[in-house]
């Protein structure tokens, strides 16, 4: 098993030009009436995701974005073993409809929980942000692959090919991350400034008292 590394406000990792939420300013206590969708369109409140057990919940822009898809991706490659010995979940969370989760899955190959919160009602009470900023200097994601342009034009053919024409949520919306729990204490947050300041998997691995991965290949666990 794993170790498991304190987590507490000094272990939050600053980036230049990031303001991380400050845990202790957030209560999802307020979320205990707010509903998440599975892909088959079932509801369970959010808090049960983190009533007993610590969750890393990954909040994604819309599931048309081609730096989510690419990030959730590598999301997929966290083995669901490690998670289970360490009663770690690990959560993905959009803001389209639960038409959209099942085709989103089979694109990134995401074997894990995923809901969606079509009102975004999760996503503003957080205060997660609308709109991007800090474009000009975009912070390189280990798990983005794809350029500005080539990621763009992927995600315009998929919205064209897809039964329903739309962006499967709203595209002005960012995401986050959260570690959370068991119980209502949020112990790190990150909220993205723009669709390439995704917090890196292995910094969320590590900071929920995982073992890091190796990204850019298979999946093997790295022993620090």
């Amino acid at each position: 098993m794993a170790p498991v590394f304190p987590i507490t406000r000094q272990n939050q990792i600053a980036r230049a030009g990031h303001r991380d939420g400050d845990p202790h300013d957030l209560c999802v206590s307020d979320l205990g009436d707010c509903l998440i969708y599975d892909r088959h369109g079932v509801c369970r409140p959010f808090n049960s995701l983190f009533q007993h057990n610590r969750a890393i919940i990954i909040f994604v822009r819309n599931f048309l974005c081609y730096t989510c898809k690419e990030y959730v991706e590598d999301l997929g490659k966290v083995p669901q073993q490690m998670l289970q010995e360490s009663n770690v979940r690990l959560v993905v969370i959009g803001q389209s409809s639960c038409s959209h989760v099942e085709g989103f899955c089979s694109l990134t190959g995401y074997p894990h929980e995923i809901y969606v919160d079509p009102e975004r009602r999760i996503y503003t009470q957080l205060g997660l942000r609308r709109g991007e900023t800090h474009m000009e200097t975009p912070s390189k994601s280990p798990h983005v692959k794809s350029g500005l342009l080539i990621g763009s034009l992927k995600s315009m053919w998929r919205a064209m090919t897809s039964p329903a024409f739309d962006f499967q949520g709203d595209p002005m919306q960012q995401g986050g991350a959260l570690i959370v729990g068991p119980g209502p204490e949020v112990h790190f947050a990150h909220f993205d400034m723009n669709r390439f300041d995704h917090m890196p998997i292995n910094w969320l691995l590590q900071l929920a008292g995982l073992q890091t991965l190796d990204f850019s290949g298979s999946p093997k666990v790295l022993h620090l």
